[in-house]
């Protein structure tokens, strides 16, 4: 971004709120140059983030509809995007799911996945379109207040994600040295390589979407030994994939499978994938290069989701074949033969086996060997390393987007990581690697209760032909796109309440009461905008610029695209 472009930009912030105002700066920028021409160049040096070198893609003329090599090109950004359906978080709901249902409900896990690639597919359309990632265009689309509570919503959302994900890679270590590293020892080694890995970028981008796909393929190699190990039976897995129903099933199960929903849809990611695909060198002037950008970005986010499914599935099917129905008796008594120096963290007792991440890597070794609970550990390291760093990278996309930051590099890393890993530290030096279970439940609720604060914005800019153009979402994704969301929201809401519930406690339930009051107005404020976008415009009440949306947006966005725009091949 050049500094014509900045001074543009800050003229526009500065009349924005003025009514009036904005008018003026608008017709200035769409009368001065054409709007897609790409900012003049300067010798001031350009404000660098982590993917300001792009990848060309590369031409192939023999074969138009499909080419391997341009796929290979575009593929990076969607196995990034699904380090988040691996993180801790996930695969804690996977063991609990195969413990608690048996092979049940994975007809859930792989509609989640669906819905959450649909999903994703906006994302990616809106980074790809407009040159900007999602934060970016709430900066510029919403009002300064709105704005402002809806990062701080996004913020809480990546704390909690990334709370999960460091203590996460803490209880691997701490699996991994016998016990002998605590778990506040893990939290510190973890924000030390994250630290180190973050800077992978400086050699190369490819380099370091070579780093997540190696750690993913750890991810599969460990769980998937697991699961040869273990060997499920393949009939219930396909009948548990492919039959929506659940015998016999009651709350915990109804519950589990709402855990699962909330686990995989995560609300940081909408963020990250929609800066992810700006990586790549597309003439936003050019409509078949967009169009093919968005083809290869979707043909990528299903091959990566495929494969992080696949690597879901390992793990919900090892624990329903091994631990479903199992007691605290049973394990205790395998554990006490096996001498392992765990067996006192299963009660002598008939109460239903409950896991967690730590427990679930006891339990593999207490009946198959010390192993299984390394390699599953190792397994888990991988998971919480890689989706630590995607939380990273989240994190600094969401704060320089909403906060339009233009900071060192270093300051943004240290900001970003400080504010997400205190709070993990603190839980780490006064929590116990044995009871970590009621945290995990608490952000898991943090998290779904800020599922809106991502989808809503996501389906309103992907529906407004002012920001998308010719890519608006048709008539099909506005109503596919806001029914997934309203469902995905309700079955959020649902595990949100059923927590609630369980406080019996009256001062708390007073205070969720007032709390969801606000929470509500907003998210009905943020619903009311989305509604104006995909067609209701009975509802702006004649003026969306004071209300709600920044007068005349498209002109500003598109008078403000990287240099990139426009590639010379």
């Amino acid at each position: 971004m050049g500094s014509s472009d900045m001074e543009r930009k800050a003229s526009y912030e500065d009349v924005s709120g003025e009514p009036g105002g904005l008018g003026g700066v608008v017709s200035t920028i769409s009368s001065s140059r054409s709007p897609l021409q790409p900012p003049e160049d300067t010798e001031e040096e350009p404000f660098t983030t982590y993917f300001d070198s792009k990848i060309p893609i590369p031409e192939d003329e023999t074969h138009s509809c499909f080419s391997f090599r341009k796929l290979w090109a575009f593929t990076g950004p969607g196995f990034l995007m699904s380090i988040a359906y691996l993180d801790p978080g996930n695969i804690e709901s996977d063991l609990q799911s195969g413990a608690v249902a048996g092979f049940k409900l994975l007809w859930v896990l792989l509609l989640a996945t669906v819905i959450g690639l649909l999903l994703q597919r906006l994302a990616a359309r809106l980074g790809v379109v407009t040159g900007l990632h999602l934060a970016e265009v709430c900066h510029r689309q919403y009002h300064k207040f709105p704005r402002i509570i809806l990062w701080l919503m996004v913020e809480l959302a990546i704390i909690g994600s990334d709370m999960q994900e460091v203590i996460g890679s803490a209880i691997a270590i701490n699996l991994l040295s016998v016990g002998k590293i605590p778990l506040w020892g893990g939290v510190l080694i973890t924000i030390a390589d994250t630290f180190v890995f973050l800077f992978l970028d400086k050699y190369g981008l490819r380099k370091l979407e070579a780093f997540f796909g190696f750690l993913i393929t750890i991810m599969a190699l460990t769980f998937g030994y697991e699961y040869i190990t273990v060997k499920p039976n393949q009939e219930k897995v396909l009948q548990g994939l492919f039959i929506p129903y659940c015998k016999d099933c009651g709350t915990p199960q109804l519950e589990q499978a709402v855990g699962i929903v909330g686990a995989v849809i995560m609300p940081h990611n909408m963020y990250l994938h929609s800066a992810l695909v700006k990586s790549r060198q597309v003439d936003r002037s050019n409509k078949r290069q967009v169009r093919e950008a968005n083809k290869y970005f979707f043909i990528e986010s299903c091959i990566a989701l495929f494969v992080s499914f696949i690597i879901n599935i390992f793990v919900v099917a090892v624990f329903a074949e091994a631990f479903f129905n199992k007691t605290n008796a049973d394990v205790n008594q395998v554990c006490v033969n096996s001498s392992s120096p765990h067996s006192s963290l299963f009660p002598n007792n008939n109460e239903t086996l409950e896991v967690d991440i730590y427990k679930g890597g006891v339990v593999l070794g207490c009946y198959f060997g010390p192993a299984a609970l390394y390699i599953w550990a190792i397994g888990i390291l991988a998971a919480g390393q890689s989706s630590t760093m995607t939380g990273t990278y989240s994190g600094q996309f969401v704060m320089e987007g909403f906060l339009n930051l233009r900071w060192s590099r270093f300051a943004r890393v240290l900001l970003t990581r400080s504010i997400a890993v205190t709070p993990t530290l603190f839980v780490a030096i006064f929590q116990d690697v044995e009871h970590l279970t009621g945290m995990n439940d608490f952000l898991n609720v943090l998290m779904s209760l800020q599922l809106p604060f991502a989808l809503i914005p996501v389906l309103t800019f992907t529906s407004l032909p002012t920001v998308m153009h010719d890519f608006a979402n048709g008539l099909f994704w506005k109503v596919a796109g806001g029914l997934l969301i309203l469902l995905i929201c309700s079955i959020n809401m649902y595990f949100v309440v059923a927590y609630v519930k369980d406080l019996h406690n009256l001062g708390l339930y007073i205070g969720a009461a007032v709390l969801s009051v606000v929470y509500l107005s907003f998210v009905a404020y943020l619903t009311w905008l989305c509604l104006i976008a995909l067609g209701a415009s009975f509802l702006a009440c004649g003026n969306t610029g004071r209300l709600g949306f920044a007068a005349r947006p498209e002109l500003f966005l598109l008078g403000h695209v990287d240099s990139d725009t426009s590639v010379t091949r």
